[in-house]
């Protein structure tokens, strides 16, 4: 890597899987890291299988999340394994990892043992529950702690079914905590030269990422309900109908729920005592729900987001992903780019939102194959011959998938 980044010359060690981690240390790896992915033989991370659709012996899903690392294919389970991971953590900056409490302790790979050859090292632990507690032996994904944490209990409709998001949220949420939870351990090492422990849970992080629901309750008492598309505090603010579809309008201040009166035809609305404020326009939330839908569903989402930008109201159609992709905005934006993979071609990812003036983020190279980098970087980093890598290959302590292959693409 020649180019000019961020975090160019740090080396992660990667022990996560399935979202939270991958996502933490994608961001990473997007800012210049050296991102070494460590996976267990034969079947690697789990979102490997997590498909369709596949592009020959892998998902999409893990395509799209674990671009810029390498991956090395190493049973922990075998002491031979432990020392090739320890041996690559004694020159590391960062270790990342989402195993269960404990596990990376039983393994002889916990923090306070790899400090005592690493005393600069940030070690990051990604878990579902946090490190103690009661529920800290407990499996955990996003789902079912969005149940417990009360994010699934404010999404959906009023009176329909409990609704997760359409994204893994609160995984997302704890992968964006968990690299800045890094990033300032960096900083302090360089202030200080000590390295430290991160931890971020997933149940941690949707309890800081509640907002003004969290604040509602605990200062004021008030429990959130499922608001549908609306919001419980501000009107009018959620979908409407339209002659073909759906239209996002909101009026966040007086101002703007003037122009939207205007941009509807109505400016009338705008001096009526009952819309007059906010508060008085929340309190008669369903009257004027009801007022605006009947005009709204005359027209067509396009009409409505050409009238209404124009005045400069808020307004948004209601995209599905064929259209988010063919959006101009999103086109201007650049985000997304080709990467390209030796077995299965070129394919299309989304890159980071950031954007630096000085110390640009880095696009590819693709998600590895499992395993794709181990003779690599057993040989290169660790200095081992060619005859000691393949008597561990033999022995399954490593495996080796070569990038290159007669393989073809397959998309199902």
């Amino acid at each position: 890597m020649n180019q000019k980044t961020s975090l160019k010359g740090l080396r992660v060690i990667d022990f996560t899987r399935v979202v939270a981690g991958p996502y933490s240390t994608s961001i990473l790896g997007d800012l210049g890291a050296d991102v070494i992915k460590i996976e267990r033989p034969e079947t690697g991370d789990d979102s490997r299988g997590w498909g369709p659709p596949f592009v020959g012996e892998v998902s999409s899903y893990f395509l799209g999340l674990n671009r810029n690392r390498r991956s090395v294919a190493i049973d922990l389970q075998t002491p031979e394994g432990v020392a090739i991971a320890k041996r690559l953590i004694e020159n590391a900056d960062v270790v990342v990892e989402s195993f269960r409490p404990g596990v990376m302790d039983r393994l002889g790979l916990g923090y306070e043992e790899l400090k005592k050859t690493n005393a600069g090292l940030i070690y990051c632990a990604v878990s579902a529950f946090g490190q103690t507690g009661p529920y800290r032996e407990r499996p955990g994904y996003d789902l079912m702690i969005s149940a417990l944490g009360g994010l699934m209990g404010v999404t959906g409709n009023a009176d329909g079914e409990p609704v997760k998001t359409g994204v893994a949220l609160i995984d997302v949420s704890t992968g964006l905590h968990a690299a800045i939870g890094i990033l300032a351990a960096l900083h302090h090492r360089t202030v200080t030269g000590e390295g430290q422990r991160v931890d971020a849970s997933l149940l941690s992080t949707e309890l800081a990422i509640l907002i003004n629901v969290a604040s509602e309750y605990l200062i004021g008492g008030s429990i959130a309900k499922p608001q549908g598309s609306g919001h419980a505090n501000v009107a009018p603010y959620q979908a409407f109908p339209t002659e073909d579809g759906w239209v996002l309008m909101g009026s966040p201040n007086d101002k703007l729920f003037r122009k939207m009166c205007d941009a509807l035809g109505k400016p009338e609305w705008g001096e009526d005592p009952r819309f007059i404020t906010n508060g008085e326009r929340v309190k008669h939330k369903p009257e004027l729900v009801g007022m605006i839908s009947a005009i709204t569903r005359t027209r067509t989402t396009s009409h409505w987001v050409d009238v209404l930008s124009a005045t400069g109201a808020p307004v948004a159609p209601i995209n599905r992903m064929d259209k988010v992709f063919e959006d101009p905005q999103v086109k201007h934006l650049n985000q997304v780019a080709h990467v390209e993979h030796p077995l299965y071609g070129r394919y299309p990812v989304v890159t980071s939102g950031l954007r630096f003036s000085a110390t640009p983020t880095v696009v590819g190279p693709a998600a590895p194959r499992l395993g794709e980098h181990t003779v690599e970087i057993l040989m290169r980093e660790l200095g081992m011959t060619e005859s000691d890598i393949d008597d561990l290959i033999e022995r399954g302590v490593v495996e080796y998938r070569p990038a290159a292959g007669n393989e073809a693409a397959v998309v199902k």
